[in-house]
């Protein structure tokens, strides 16, 4: 591959990066708010993943694309990322068992369904747009990320379904369960971000 194709294919995976920090600053703050108001901890949840998702973001954006070799740098962010993942785990699952106990009750979240599908959307795009690059780039840091932004988009799909549940039928205990399988994939990504410091 030529160096003008690959600095054109990394500046539109910076591109790509960048616009996927945006939406999810927007989108922390945005659906953590919605969930504070409607009581529902799978919206505060989601919030929370995406503040984790845009540092996932930074670190690739920093230390990958815009370097040919991480360094120690990257390594401690990797576990700063694994240690915020299982930190978020830790708090949904507290909360969400208790809310399970004590059978909290949110409110419905009509805006937060709205946007969340909005969300799904968005992020398959992404997802799929940084597919195709980093294969052209042969690059494993932007692929890993692509399937952290496919990932967003299947627990926005999970979350929505959830709110749906409890606005169709008063189903409760679709909150917090919703926030239990944001908690499981947080595991999931922490685990994986330990291990990829070892690569």
């Amino acid at each position: 591959m030529s160096s003008p194709d690959t600095q054109r294919l990394r500046r539109r995976g910076l591109r790509l990066e960048y616009a996927t920090i945006a939406w999810n600053v927007v989108e922390g703050f945005f659906t953590i708010g919605l969930g504070i108001l409607a009581g529902s901890i799978a919206l505060i949840a989601f919030g929370l993943d995406s503040i984790i998702e845009v540092f996932a973001s930074g670190v690739v954006v920093w230390h990958e694309l815009r370097s040919d070799s991480p360094g120690e740098r990257t390594t401690r962010a990797l576990r700063l990322i694994a240690v915020a993942f299982f930190t978020l785990a830790a708090f949904l699952t507290i909360v969400a068992v208790i809310r399970l106990v004590g059978g909290a009750i949110p409110d419905e979240s009509p805006i937060g369904i709205a946007y969340l599908t909005l969300t799904v959307v968005v992020m398959y795009t992404l997802a799929r747009m940084k597919r195709s690059t980093g294969k052209a780039l042969n690059s494993r840091p932007l692929l890993a990320e692509a399937r952290v932004t496919y990932l967003d988009a299947a627990l926005a799909g999970g979350i929505m379904v959830a709110l749906v549940l409890f606005a169709a039928f008063e189903w409760w205990w679709a909150d917090p369960l919703a926030a239990l399988v944001v908690a499981g994939f947080a595991v999931s990504e922490g685990l994986e971000a330990w291990e990829a410091e070892a690569l």
